[in-house]
């Protein structure tokens, strides 16, 4: 073990410095005794009159802790109240230029192609300061169109680069109308490609794909069923086998006239009919903007009487009975035509004929529904083989 490093490297502890150590190489050897004290950092810690322990030769008291023991305090001058003169030099230095090197006019330190320029060129202030401190200097700018003094002084010429052009082509063609309808269709594509993925969905993250699947499936069997209790059924008609046409009663029976004439040769007279309807199948009360009907004569399909209800309102699941009014009405050229003598025979007198029955009337009835919740009108229509005439004329009409 060798002895203790600490005690051939310090002085502090007395040793002596050793040449083969490696951080002693750079210091010289220890001079003679007769040679400068030491001025030592570790002399004011056993006293000022003391001799320092660094150098057991050293028998000078020394001045204990100083100022002089870190740093070199330099030369001592003596006070000098008056104002220094700059010389030459030092006055004409110039000023340092912040603007120098945007404006290129900074000292170029590189003499390539000839150029050894190496002075500044300073921007003269827009508002210089009066030295006197009293106000600003006037600055002289020249008016329009007035000739400029020349300045004997260094110009400034500020370098600007050229300018390129505004926009570039896709930058114009991006805020075109065009560009921006192509940009929102293309956001719409991946937005639907998005959503076919799962990635997103319609509504933020709401309404995916799948969820939107089975939304749409439950919503589509609500709205089946909703629509099947709603939508209304077109009705069954059926009509009174025993008395098919009926008087008519007040007042509708006041407006029409009974009449059967040969000259000129047409008939008419009011009726109603009885009309059984079957809403079994509907399950909310059907309402008829209007029914109408039109009977033809089932031998010449001539149209001989029309007739409306206006509008009614049947209930649901029951047979109710619907009265259509009914005007016959028809104009012939003689008497010979049939549909006239059709209905002139079955409306004339009991006592015209010898058996007492008059002959019946056959007749097609055609109905037109206008039903609320459906779209069109729908028709139905029964025909009539065995129907008395509701009037009956007197024995002695013509």
């Amino acid at each position: 073990m060798e002895y203790d490093r600490k005690s051939a490297v310090s002085s502090f502890y007395g040793g002596r410095r050793s040449s083969v150590d490696a951080l002693n190489n750079d210091f010289p050897p220890p001079g003679p005794p007769g040679g400068r004290t030491r001025a030592d950092s570790a002399s004011s810690f056993y006293g000022a009159n003391r001799a320092s322990r660094a150098d057991p030769y050293d028998a000078t008291p020394s001045a204990g802790y100083n100022r002089t023991s870190y740093f070199d305090a330099g030369r001592a001058e003596p006070v000098n109240f008056n104002r220094p003169v700059m010389d030459e030099e030092a006055q004409a230095e110039p000023a340092w230029d912040v603007y120098a090197d945007f404006n290129n006019a900074g000292p170029r330190y590189s003499t390539a192609f000839g150029i050894a320029d190496k002075g500044y060129r300073q921007v003269p202030s827009p508002t210089p300061y009066s030295h006197d401190g009293t106000s600003y200097a006037k600055l002289s700018t020249p008016t329009v169109g007035a000739e400029e003094p020349a300045t004997p002084g260094n110009v400034e010429m500020i370098t600007v680069p050229a300018l390129g052009p505004e926009w570039k082509a896709d930058e114009l063609r991006n805020m075109s109308k065009k560009a921006k309808r192509e940009e929102k269709l293309e956001e719409v594509a991946t937005k639907w490609k998005q959503w076919k993925r799962g990635q997103r969905g319609l509504c933020g993250k709401y309404f995916t794909r799948r969820f939107t699947a089975w939304f749409v499936f439950f919503l589509c069997c609500a709205i089946a069923i909703v629509l099947a209790f709603t939508i209304p059924r077109v009705p069954g008609f059926s009509v009174n086998s025993q008395e098919p046409l009926s008087p008519a009663t007040k007042p509708f029976n006041e407006s029409i006239p009974v009449a059967f004439p040969r000259a000129p040769t047409n008939f008419s007279f009011p009726a109603e009919m009885k009309l059984q309807a079957d809403t079994g199948s509907n399950f909310l009360p059907l309402t008829f903007e209007n029914i109408h009907g039109t009977v033809l004569d089932l031998q010449t399909s001539r149209q001989v009487a029309t007739g409306d209800t206006g509008k009614l309102t049947v209930p649901a699941k029951q047979f109710p009975i619907i009265t259509l009014p009914l005007n016959f009405s028809y104009v012939a050229t003689n008497d010979s035509d049939q549909t006239w003598n059709n209905w002139y025979n079955g409306c004339r007198n009991k006592a015209v004929y010898t058996d007492g029955k008059r002959p019946v009337v056959q007749f097609r009835l055609i109905l037109d529904m206008d039903i609320a919740g459906l779209i069109g009108k729908k028709s139905t229509s029964t025909d009539v083989n065995n129907a008395a005439c509701p009037v009956e004329l007197p024995a002695n009409a013509p």
